[in-house]
């Protein structure tokens, strides 16, 4: 289930986020939490099974596209198709949207079988 990011789960999103490459100092974490804290146009969605156990990060550019900054699940339940999960979801939250994402992104979001413009 696809939840929205408060600061009540700052510890786990940080967790999480840590797993991504260019997230792996916590100066760059406090950084990347504060911008989906502060900025209109980012937002920050976690899923959750029993657990919370994936994240997605998202920027709302002009004419209706969206980024997908950072996606990344727990290690420990990679391969189950969360990170598809984690994308439907925001498809069908954004259904007017184009998606596209980032080069970091890129290759985690083709393992998922799924085909996107990289900025």
């Amino acid at each position: 289930m696809l939840i929205r990011y408060k600061k009540t789960y700052e510890k786990i999103a940080m967790g999480l986020l840590s797993f991504m490459p260019n997230e792996k100092n916590v100066k760059s974490l406090v950084n990347t939490i504060k911008d989906y804290e502060t900025k209109d146009d980012n937002h920050l969605f976690l899923w959750k099974l029993d657990d919370i156990v994936g994240i997605i990060g998202i920027q709302i550019l002009p004419d209706k596209v969206i980024m997908i900054k950072h996606l990344s699940v727990n290690p420990s339940f990679r391969n189950q198709g969360i990170a598809t999960s984690l994308y439907d979801a925001i498809r069908s939250q954004y259904t007017d949207y184009t998606i596209v994402t980032t080069q970091e992104v890129a290759s985690f979001i083709e393992h998922c079988h799924v085909s996107l413009k990289v900025l």
